[in-house]
């Protein structure tokens, strides 16, 4: 997900017959937060950083390996961004990666995390600055984390559920 100073706006209460009034940012510094959520376990890995390429992606995956139970195996659920499919990456043993089909955003559960984030910290603000939208990403990731309550229901997929042998 970009967020910086040229940053979204969203829906907000107001009262009837009136148009609040929101600052909107024309600078154009950004940072990418890459991140991936485990619904089973309702936990989360996540990495930000100032570019989004296959070597972001590299140190993205490698996070994700690292925060995978032992003993298990992780599904990483990916559109076909040319740095998600890159040659380049290698991907750990205890990750598979699943592409989805080219232009189904609603079957990917990050589009849905992204947008509960921008919806309750990252959007209508103005940055002051770049270190301001690290800090800020890394505030919004560590409290969405500290609601596995809340990823799971965001990130299960009936049409991914895998069972598990009793």
């Amino acid at each position: 997900m970009r967020v910086g100073q040229k940053n979204k706006l969203t829906y907000l209460w107001a009262r009837k017959g009136t148009r609040p009034r929101l600052d909107h940012d024309q600078r154009t510094q950004s940072a990418y937060l890459f991140g991936a959520i485990c619904p089973r376990r309702g936990v989360g890995a996540a990495v930000v950083l100032p570019a989004c390429n296959t070597r972001a992606m590299q140190l993205h995956i490698d996070e994700i390996s690292s925060q995978v139970a032992p003993g298990a195996h992780a599904i990483l659920i990916l559109d076909q961004a040319g740095w998600h499919i890159a040659a380049a990456l290698v991907v750990p043993d205890n990750i598979t990666i699943m592409l989805l089909p080219p232009r189904s955003p609603e079957l990917n559960p990050a589009e849905n995390v992204w947008q509960y984030m921008r919806q309750n910290w990252l959007s209508n603000r103005v940055f002051k600055t770049y270190d301001e939208i690290i800090e800020l990403c890394c505030h919004a990731w560590n409290k969405l984390i500290d609601r596995p309550w809340l990823i799971m229901p965001i990130g299960l997929r009936n049409w991914a559920a895998v069972s598990h042998p009793q």
